[in-house]
């Protein structure tokens, strides 16, 4: 059985920076066999729907929530076995539980808009920013 497992979060003030990782175990799978699939964060803030973040397919194609661009990046760390969301210039509005997700295959189309097509979900880790 798949596992993801979500690391990094903390609580920092506007404008700090946080790396969020997301391990992946079970099944004999690593980072560079699980990954031909579509990965992608997601976040939750109290009382809101869960969101997109940002999605990377099997070959690498990313796409990310208007919200983060120029401050967030995906990166597959493969020697490290992570997926990893690098966090910049962090808002208050970047307030949530982070989620690490996959789908059953190699294209995202519409996941980044669609959480709940995901096949596989992690626990969450939390990340508070503060004004």
């Amino acid at each position: 059985q798949v596992q993801l497992m979500e690391s990094g979060g903390d609580s920092v003030e506007a404008g700090g920076s946080l790396k969020l990782s997301c391990g992946v175990s079970g099944s004999g799978y690593t980072l560079s066999t699980f990954g031909t699939r579509c990965m992608g964060w997601f976040r939750q803030a109290p009382g809101k729907e869960r969101e997109g973040v940002a999605t990377i397919d099997g070959g690498g194609t990313i796409q990310y929530a208007d919200s983060v661009k120029g401050r967030f990046a995906i990166i597959k760390d493969n020697p490290r076995n992570t997926l990893d969301l690098q966090m910049s210039s962090l808002k208050p509005d970047d307030t949530a539980m982070y989620y690490c997700a996959a789908l059953g295959g190699y294209r995202c189309s519409n996941f980044l808009t669609a959480p709940s097509e995901a096949r596989y979900w992690g626990q969450g880790t939390q990340v508070t920013v503060s004004s």
